[in-house]
């Protein structure tokens, strides 16, 4: 049972977080790319909805194991029209038939799940051979500096972050997955403190 942190505290700390105008601006450079009948792992609270373009996304369903973000999801503001169903489930056990999404989106989900490689074979396997798996992760930075942080903070990060690492690398992870990078681009975050904002985003083919 979620305990009251997790039921009424970590959500807003969560929504603050992740809805920063920064953090939002980066969702808005992979979440349009979506196609086809689409699968977003960890929804969250639905702060990716308001992205989607209707006029190339037949659905959307997001799933999160919360259900109290799975509630602020069903609530989040989107484009008319867009067809969106939120459904219980995690990542690492997804309950879909193989080769059934056109694009999977993964925003600031890896970071949390109980297993990446995990849940990049479950992406992996409801992607169509032809679909693409669209992403926007922190993790990992590539300077001695930062990094050595994100070992001294993650500890005490991971309490209070819903489980959220720092260290977890993201492109290597995604490529060690079984998936062939189509494009990489990489920053820190403006204006997040950089053992937290270290980003990378892209998207990937299966194969």
């Amino acid at each position: 049972m979620a305990s009251l942190y997790d039921r009424y505290i970590l959500p807003k700390l969560l929504n603050c977080a992740c809805s920063s105008p920064p953090m939002m601006k980066q969702r808005a450079k992979i979440v349009p790319k979506a196609e086809g009948r689409v699968l977003e792992l960890g929804i969250g609270m639905g702060l990716n909805l308001g992205f989607y373009d209707p006029g190339k996304v037949t659905s959307v369903i997001g799933v999160d194991p919360a259900p109290e973000l799975r509630a602020a999801a069903q609530a989040a503001p989107r484009p008319p029209g867009l067809e969106v169903q939120v459904v219980d489930g995690t990542a690492e056990a997804l309950p879909f038939e193989d080769a059934s999404f056109d694009t999977v989106v993964c925003t600031f989900t890896l970071c949390s799940v109980h297993t990446p490689a995990e849940a990049l074979a479950e992406a992996k396997r409801v992607l169509k051979p032809s679909g693409r798996l669209l992403f926007c992760e922190h993790g990992a930075a590539p300077d001695a500096d930062v990094a050595r942080w994100q070992r001294r903070i993650e500890p005490v990060w991971k309490r209070i972050a819903g489980g959220c690492h720092l260290t977890r690398p993201v492109a290597s992870a995604i490529q060690a997955g079984g998936f062939t990078l189509e494009s990489l681009a990489t920053m820190y975050v403006p204006r997040t403190p950089r053992f937290a904002g270290w980003n990378e985003w892209g998207s990937a083919r299966p194969g």
